[in-house]
C-alpha cells in the first residue's frame, strides 16, 4: 500500500488530493442501492487531464484497476471497485470551461454538476435540459447516459453530446466530435464513449448542446381512479403529439410516501405529473388538449400549476419519490430496475408488473417517465433475509423478461453496471463478442472499471 501511495503522490504532486483514509475509502465504495459495496485501496482527485493521464499511464502499466467516480448517484453497482484498485474522483474537475451562447454550447469539465451548468447557462437565457432527478455530475451522465424526465421532449446524454475529451487506458488523450450540430466525419465515437460507464476511457471534458429556456411553462398533475388509465393517457398524449416537455406516472403508494415524507397533500391516486412550455398561447392550447385526453381516460383531477413555486414543489416531490419511499422502511435497502418498452406497450408491462409484485408479496413502488415507455420498479428488502432478496431477484428477472418479449430493453437509463451483466446477455448475447473486442482494443489490459457491463470471459 505504501509503494501505491507514494507513486500516486508523485503522479499528482500533492499528497493531499491522494487519500487512504478510511471513511474516504468507503464513501467511494458503494452507490445508492443494495449492491454490496467494497473500498478501493486508494481515492486520487485529480484536477487537470494531464493529471488523469498519468495516473492511468502508471496503472496500466501497473495492472491496477481504476474506477472513475462522480457524484456516486448511480443505480446499478458502476462506481463499486470490484476489483480493488484505486478510484479516480473527478469532482475537482469542476469548471465551466466556455460557454457559447450564439452557437447554444457549453464546454466543460466532467466534474461540474448539472445544477451548475444551468446556473451559468441560466445568465445568457439558455439551460440544459437533461434531468435524472439527482444533481449528477455531466461526466457521469455522459458515463451512464442518462437520462429522466425531459428525455419524452429533449432526448437523453448521447443526443446532447456534441464532443468529448476522453483519457484511455494507456495513458492517451483523444478527441472526439466538435463543436459543430452535425457531422457526417467516420464513426460516431462520441457515441461509443456514452454509456460506456467508464469501462472504455475516463471522460475529461465535454461540449454540450444548450436549449433557450421556453418563455412560459406550466405543470399539472392529473389523477386517475386506477393506474391503467393513467397509463393509457400517458400513451395518448404521445400519439397524438401533445407538446408535452414531461409526463411522469407515479403510482398511489408513492404519492403516499411522498405526502408522508415531504408534508404535500396530493391525492393518493395513480397520477401523471405533466409539463408544457413554450409561448403562452401555445401552451393554453397543448395544455387544454391534454385535459381532454385525460379526462376521455376518466381523470377526476386535472389541477394546473402556473406559480413557479408551486410548478417546483411539483417536480421536487416526483425526484424525491425514491427517498420517500425509503423512508416508509427505515433500515431497509432498495433495489430498483429499470426497463424501458415501446410506448404502446406501456399499459400491459406496468400492469404485469404490478400483478408481479403482489404475487411475490413484495413491498414496491413504480414510477415511469411514461412519455418513453420508460418505467421503474423500486422494491424495498431486508438484505440479512435471503428469501427477501431471492423475491426482489425474481422480481426483476420477470420485469426484464417481459419488456424484452415485448420489444424493449433491459434498461431504458440506469446502465448496466453490475446489476444487469446477465440482462444484456439476454437482450444482445450475439453482440457481446463485438462489444469485447471494442474493450479489448481500448482497454487490453482490462484496468477500467473491470466487472462492470460486459459478462466474465
Amino acid at each position: 500500500m505504501a509503494t501505491l501511495d507514494a507513486e500516486l503522490v508523485r503522479l499528482i504532486g500533492d499528497e493531499r488530493r491522494v487519500s487512504t483514509s478510511q471513511s474516504v475509502l468507503e464513501q467511494h465504495g458503494g452507490d445508492l442501492t443494495a449492491h454490496a459495496a467494497r473500498s478501493p485501496e486508494a481515492v486520487v482527485f485529480p484536477e487537470t487531464t494531464e493529471e488523469v493521464a498519468s495516473v492511468l499511464r502508471w496503472c496500466g502499466a501497473e495492472g491496477v484497476p481504476v474506477v472513475p467516480f462522480g457524484a456516486g448517484s448511480s443505480l446499478e453497482g458502476h462506481v463499486i471497485p470490484v476489483s480493488g484498485g484505486i478510484t479516480l474522483d473527478l469532482t475537482r474537475m469542476d469548471r465551466v470551461l466556455e460557454l457559447r451562447p450564439e452557437d447554444l454550447t457549453a464546454t466543460v469539465q466532467p466534474g461540474v454538476m448539472r445544477s451548475a451548468l444551468n446556473l451559468a447557462a441560466g445568465r445568457h437565457g439558455l439551460f440544459f435540459p437533461v434531468d435524472p432527478g439527482a444533481d449528477a455530475s455531466l461526466g457521469g451522465m455522459a458515463a451512464t447516459n442518462a437520462s429522466g424526465t425531459t428525455t419524452v421532449r429533449y432526448g437523453g446524454m448521447r443526443a446532447q453530446v456534441l464532443a468529448l475529451e476522453v483519457v484511455l487506458a494507456d495513458g492517451s488523450t483523444i478527441r472526439t466530435g466538435s463543436r459543430a450540430t452535425k457531422s457526417s466525419a467516420g464513426y460516431h465515437l462520441s457515441g461509443l464513449f456514452v454509456g460506456s460507464e467508464g469501462t472504455l476511457g475516463v471522460i475529461t471534458e465535454l461540449t454540450l448542446r444548450l436549449y433557450g429556456i421556453p418563455e412560459h411553462t406550466v405543470a399539472a398533475r392529473a389523477v386517475f381512479p386506477e393506474l391503467d388509465a393513467a397509463c393509457r393517457t400517458a400513451v395518448a398524449l404521445v400519439g397524438a403529439g401533445v407538446a408535452v416537455s414531461r409526463v411522469e406516472l407515479v403510482d398511489a403508494s408513492t404519492i403516499a410516501a411522498v405526502n408522508a415524507y415531504k408534508g404535500t397533500s396530493y391525492d393518493e391516486e395513480p397520477s401523471l405529473f405533466l409539463e408544457v412550455s413554450g409561448s403562452e398561447t401555445a401552451v393554453a392550447g397543448e395544455l387544454e388538449a391534454a385535459r381532454e385526453l385525460a379526462e376521455g381516460e376518466g381523470c377526476t383531477v386535472f389541477a394546473a400549476e402556473r406559480d413557479p413555486t408551486a410548478r417546483a414543489r411539483l417536480w421536487e416531490a416526483r425526484h424525491h419519490a425514491l427517498f420517500a419511499f425509503l423512508a416508509r422502511s427505515p433500515g431497509k435497502r432498495h433495489r430498483a430496475t429499470d426497463v424501458c418498452v415501446p410506448v404502446s406497450e406501456l399499459p400491459a408491462a406496468i400492469r404485469f408488473a404490478r400483478a408481479t409484485v403482489e404475487e411475490l408479496g413484495l413491498e414496491a413502488a413504480i414510477i415511469a417517465h411514461a412519455g418513453d415507455g420508460n418505467y421503474h420498479v423500486a422494491s424495498l428488502l431486508d438484505v440479512d433475509d435471503p428469501a427477501e432478496v431471492a423475491a426482489v431477484q425474481r422480481l426483476g428477472e420477470l420485469v426484464v423478461e417481459d419488456a424484452l418479449a415485448r420489444g424493449g430493453t433491459c434498461t431504458g437509463e440506469h446502465g448496466i453496471g453490475l446489476g444487469k451483466i446477465g440482462y444484456l446477455e439476454r437482450e444482445h448475447g450475439d453482440l457481446i463478442p463485438l462489444m469485447r473486442g471494442i474493450k479489448q482494443l481500448l482497454d487490453p489490459q482490462g484496468i477500467l472499471n473491470p466487472g462492470k457491463i460486459l459478462p466474465a470471459a
